[in-house]
């Protein structure tokens, strides 16, 4: 699913009405009977419905909004910012077909901030600012938005909440309207996707409003959202007469002394995963642990309390190290050195990346196409500082063309950037995933569809995509509070079960 910046989507409206074709006006109608139908499934009518709608096309679709729910004898009020802007031609369409449709005592305007709103059972709907918005809200609009998010209602914003912009996320001090849910049309707005913004967003629902399919397919992006219909297409069915060897050696290198635990989750993500061969590379005090509570893999000792040596089973070992791993002497000598002589692609996470961090040189030695899984403050040392989460995967797809990597930036909405300069956004997971053990997990997933022949870029879409998708399983069985890392390991089997019915639905 592409991502578009506010001049596409714009320009994909134009595209619309011009090759449809179908008048601007009609398609703010179209949009407005989208919101309907969303919010007449979601609230009863014993709800009243309060409209704050400015004059641009946001409030366009504002007041077409409240005509509709008017005229299906829904209690609606309608408030319009007062000021000396004129309305934009569609939205002067639709104030006159409002107050020709609907009472004057229920059509306000606002020109000082201040209304009054006396029910209990409300659903404040804001209609004041959508993707044309260029700079913070100021004066009424300001005083309005404050005023609002004081109010304890529900709260739907159309197409984006008013103050936050679609492609840059907000300074600090900046008036946002928080929204409890948001009704965008036809596409994410990217600034949906980072915790500074995405938080003012609420629920996302994508609203299909007949955008041209001719220009989204033509239109040209880098940023793109992980859909289910994505990974479906990705997915390689197993052949019914295949065997162990067709599906690949996954070798997890990790563990010291205290820290096996970490070793031992991605070792029995990757068992859960699909690979035909698993190995654990860890130290010898880890062997009894990995044999008891992961015995379908084969142990290699790789030292004593820590790795200080890593010595492969087979050269098509597909790899993935850091887990657990620590910053011992021996072991970032034993990782050098390792790294020199391997030209596969690996999966590299947690200390491996720490290592490098201090061992800028070593980032010379990663095979091309390799998969590094970073938190922020992971990437943060490996790559510098940045000031947001958006500057933050900008740099990363930078690092991951200038070192042709797959780098896997975890976040609220975690980042896949790709060498060929491309961002793909993971939507599936929860805060209960918010656990030491988790990355290990994705590490485990991640490598084992690697070693089954998946290239790196759709293997880290499909690890991240699964990985979520498992602690969207988790925590509806466990909650969020008390889901642990090892329960999403027992809800991979639901997720492969889910792809491979998607795959057969489409």
């Amino acid at each position: 699913m592409k991502i578009f910046n506010a001049l596409q989507i714009s320009a994909c409206d134009r595209y619309t009405i011009q090759h449809e074709p179908v008048s601007s006006v009609n398609l703010m109608e179209r949009a407005a009977n989208a919101c309907f139908s969303w919010i007449f499934k979601k609230y009863s009518a014993e709800y009243s419905f309060y409209i704050f709608c400015g004059k641009g096309n946001n409030g366009g679709d504002g007041l077409a909004i409240g005509r509709i729910l008017n005229s299906k004898g829904l209690d609606t009020e309608i408030f319009i910012i007062e000021n000396d802007a004129p309305f934009s031609p569609d939205s002067q369409i639709n104030f006159e077909r409002l107050q020709n449709a609907v009472s004057s005592q229920h059509i306000h305007f606002l020109n000082d901030g201040n209304f009054e709103i006396p029910k209990e059972k409300i659903v404040i709907i804001d209609a004041l600012f959508g993707t044309g918005l260029n700079r913070p809200p100021e004066g009424t609009a300001k005083k309005i938005i404050q005023n609002l998010n004081r109010l304890p209602y529900d709260k739907i914003s159309i197409d984006m909440p008013s103050g936050l912009y679609s492609d840059k996320l907000p300074l600090g001090n900046t008036t946002i309207f928080q929204a409890d849910f948001t009704l965008s049309f036809g596409f994410y707005k990217r600034s949906f996707l980072h915790p500074e913004s995405a938080k003012f967003a609420g629920e996302i629902h994508i609203l299909d409003i007949g955008l041209s399919h001719n220009f989204i397919n033509q239109e040209v992006t880098s940023n793109f959202i992980v859909s289910e219909e994505e990974i479906s297409a990705i997915f390689k069915p197993r052949n019914p007469f295949s065997h162990k060897g067709n599906f690949g050696k996954a070798a997890l290198v990790g563990g010291s002394y205290g820290k096996i635990g970490a070793v031992t989750m991605a070792v029995a993500a990757a068992l859960k995963s699909g690979a035909g061969l698993t190995f654990a590379l860890a130290p010898e005090c880890g062997c009894q642990i990995l044999q008891i509570s992961v015995p379908e893999a084969m142990f290699i000792s790789g030292g004593d309390k820590f790795i200080s040596q890593i010595e492969l089973p087979a050269e098509d070992c597909t790899v993935g190290i850091g887990m657990g791993l620590g910053t011992d002497k021996e072991t970032v000598t034993a990782l050098r050195e390792f790294l020199a002589r391997h030209n596969r692609p690996l999966v590299l996470d947690a200390d491996a990346l720490n290592i490098i961090s201090e061992n800028q040189e070593m980032l010379s030695l990663l095979p091309e196409n390799s998969i590094l899984t970073p938190h922020p403050k992971e990437f943060e040392r490996l790559f510098g500082k940045t000031a947001d989460t958006l500057e933050q995967v900008e740099l990363a797809r930078k690092k991951a063309q200038n070192h042709k990597l797959v780098i896997v930036l975890k976040g609220h909405r975690t980042a896949i950037l790709t060498p060929d300069g491309n961002c793909h956004y993971n939507l599936t997971g929860n805060a209960g995933m918010a656990k030491g053990g988790s990355g290990d997990v994705l590490t485990g997933i991640v490598t084992a569809l690697l070693a089954q022949g998946y290239p790196p870029e759709d293997a880290a879409k499909m690890g991240v995509f699964i990985h979520g998708k498992a602690g969207d399983f988790a925590v509806k069985k466990y909650s969020q509070e008390a889901m642990t890392p090892l329960d999403m390991i027992g809800c991979l089997s639901e997720v492969f079960l889910l792809i491979q019915s998607s795959l057969f639905r489409h």
